[in-house]
């Protein structure tokens, strides 16, 4: 097909030519039939359609927002000629790559890589991929689709951060909870008789060894969850890029309280996002559910979702400059530890009595602030 350059040649070749004609002018004659060449030439240039097989790969197909990611074109000429002048398009969410393609000898692979773009964490779609064969000056050209569209997924960015240990009392094997319930499955201490507690418990060696009733003190030796809220009212953040540093926060505190096996749940202002139940593999699925996540309009605060969640454990509450952090003091009571994280303020916070307040520019600073909000 021709190009707008092609079309626009041709259209004023003929009207040159008639000109010339009408007029008795032999040079815009000459000239008109030049262009006319040049256009048939272009269409019959590339007219012949190449017999090629195409496979398009993305490597990897996950990456962490800011991290490298490629796509491998695999082409073969299966034709009889060789085939030259060939470009490659293909499309990457709302961007478009361009990438030239050697001259292809027949039955000879050759692989081609090209980067893509990552700066932006999502579900990207990449494709269709159209070969594109034109002649050296642009006028025609021919395009072909290949393969299907793929999805390269943007995943947001992680730093290492330790758990944030909740409650007082502390299984020997691992952490718990101070709001565990008594006398359940798991050895905690030994502790002083006192009255009502059940017979069955006293430890009788330790208390002919001391003269005193010593009671087994059990507890729950289940795990404290950690709770995350996002807010993902874009009116609390004044640039896009502050939601993107919010949500890589995120990522972060849930990486890590899943690799040392604890429960997540992350919630929004649309409610539940993503639970599991503690373990390394469960963050790929909190990073891929978290890729996907997006700032609009939402009914309700960070603060407000925090008050409806089931209480224990830590809470980590993260919001923008002109997030609603105020409040925050209502939720000591009902969580172990409350960490409020706010990105890139315009103010420092008020002060919150119980209550840790991180805030932050960069991923750097979170790291560095989230070692003494543990301590």
């Amino acid at each position: 097909m021709l190009t707008r350059l092609g079309w626009g040649i041709a259209v004023l070749s003929v009207l040159l030519y008639a000109a010339g004609a009408w007029l008795g002018y032999a040079e815009p004659v000459v000239l008109a039939t030049g262009g006319l060449v040049a256009v048939v030439t272009a269409v019959l240039w590339t007219l012949p359609r190449p017999r090629l097989t195409v496979r398009r790969e993305i490597t990897p197909d996950r990456v962490a927002r800011g991290e490298a990611a490629g796509g491998v074109l695999h082409v073969t000429n299966t034709g009889r000629l060789r085939r030259s002048g060939m470009r490659a398009h293909d499309a990457c969410g709302a961007d478009a790559i361009d990438v030239e393609l050697p001259g292809l000898r027949p039955n000879r692979p050759e692989t081609v890589r090209y980067a893509l773009p990552t700066d932006r964490r999502g579900e990207i779609p990449v494709g269709p991929l159209r070969l594109v064969r034109a002649d050296p000056f642009g006028l025609a050209r021919r395009v072909r689709e290949y393969g299907d569209v793929q999805n390269l997924l943007v995943r947001p960015r992680t730093v290492g951060l330790p758990l944030m240990p909740s409650g007082r009392n502390h299984h020997l094997e691992g952490p718990t909870t101070d709001t565990a319930p008594a006398g359940t499955v798991t050895f905690h201490a030994l502790r002083e008789y006192v009255v009502g507690d059940d017979l069955r418990y006293i430890h009788w060696r330790s208390s002919a060894r001391t003269g005193t009733l010593m009671v087994r003190q059990l507890v729950d030796a289940s795990l404290p969850q950690t709770t995350i809220v996002i807010d993902t009212n874009e009116n609390a953040y004044p640039d896009p890029d502050d939601f993107e540093l919010a949500v890589d926060a995120a990522a972060s505190v849930a990486a890590g309280a899943s690799a040392a096996n604890f429960p997540v749940r992350i919630l929004t202002g649309d409610g539940p996002l993503v639970e599991t139940r503690g373990g390394p593999h469960d963050i790929e699925l909190i990073l891929d559910r978290l890729a996907v996540l997006r700032a609009h309009d939402v009914p309700h605060e960070a603060l407000d979702v925090a008050r409806r969640v089931r209480a224990g454990g830590s809470l980590v509450v993260l919001t923008g400059a002109r997030g609603e952090i105020s409040r925050a003091g209502t939720l000591r009571r009902r969580f172990d530890r409350v960490v409020c994280v706010r990105i890139r303020p315009e103010a420092p916070g008020p002060g919150l009595p119980g209550i840790a307040l991180i805030e932050m520019a960069n991923l750097d600073e979170l790291r560095a602030a989230w070692a003494g909000a543990v301590r």
